[in-house]
């Protein structure tokens, strides 16, 4: 399989920032057609970003992008999406599930809103939107679906003190999981992949507590993201990944140009022994 995906159309759910963003301007250097989907149109001075700027800095990396916003918790809004991008570029060939809400608390500090949206955006959003980009993907000679999204675990200490967010986080999970069997003599694959480390986006900023200098930039995610979602479908299917393990596999050594701030010891993700 050529590690290239010239040519090819990525649909990313909340690709305006953070990770999302990476691993859309990862594949627009490879000159592919990458459509960023999320619900930031209009600029917010706590979380800079839209997805309008990061449409412009796809392009400006060398590929063809297409800003849409789309909610999805809204399945109008998802299929107006999807339809209007396969419009534009003709069809569909990896999706990215990267769209996710967060809120680390514990049960008695949880309301029901931050579950509801949570969930809402997690769980039913990932499988919608894998749902109505599916029948696209069909039609790819080599197609992906990436959740970012954590392996499966049920050991008690990941639920501790955040019970709702790892339910949210293991619904992604579990959707990748059911849709890689149920796809996987149809030619899609289906995979997770998590970071081994705590990433640095504008978003983890704004959780008091967390020193980011002890944390890795988001694009060792978008290579790894790269790497899984150009090999051959068949071969990688139904698998729960981390970044630093697929890219080291393929030969990656050098990790330090990841690290925010070299040398530093770096704090270990959630759900991750």
């Amino acid at each position: 399989m050529t590690a290239t995906l010239a040519g090819k159309t990525i649909f990313v759910s909340g690709g305006s920032r953070g990770i999302g963003k990476a691993i859309a301007l990862r594949c627009a250097r490879d000159g592919a057609n990458v459509v960023i989907a999320g619900k930031s149109h209009v600029a917010q001075p706590r979380l800079p970003g839209t997805i309008h700027s990061a449409a412009e800095e796809c392009e400006a990396a060398g590929g063809q992008a297409f800003a849409v916003r789309c909610d999805i918790r809204d399945e109008a809004e998802i299929e107006a999406a999807v339809a209007a991008s396969v419009d534009r570029f003709g069809g569909l060939d990896v999706l990215i599930n990267n769209a996710s809400a967060i809120w680390l608390k514990g049960l008695l500090d949880t309301p029901s809103k931050r579950f509801d949206l949570m969930h809402e955006v997690n769980v039913r959003g990932t499988f919608l939107v894998t749902q109505k980009c599916m029948p696209h993907l069909l039609r790819s000679t080599n197609p992906h679906v990436l959740m970012l999204s954590p392996p499966l675990d049920l050991q008690p200490k990941w639920f501790r003190g955040h019970t709702a967010y790892t339910m949210a986080k293991y619904g992604m999970s579990m959707v990748a999981l059911g849709a890689a069997a149920e796809f996987a003599d149809r030619g899609v694959a289906v995979n997770a992949l998590w970071p081994k480390t705590v990433i640095r986006t504008a978003a983890l900023q704004m959780i008091p507590g967390i020193d980011t200098t002890r944390c890795r930039v988001p694009e060792i995610v978008a290579d790894a993201a790269h790497a899984i979602v150009t090999s051959e479908a068949k071969a990688v299917t139904g698998r729960f990944l981390v970044d630093e393990d697929v890219l080291r596999e393929r030969g990656v050594v050098d990790f330090e140009r990841y690290a925010v701030e070299a040398g530093k010891e770096l704090l270990r993700d959630f759900f991750l022994d």
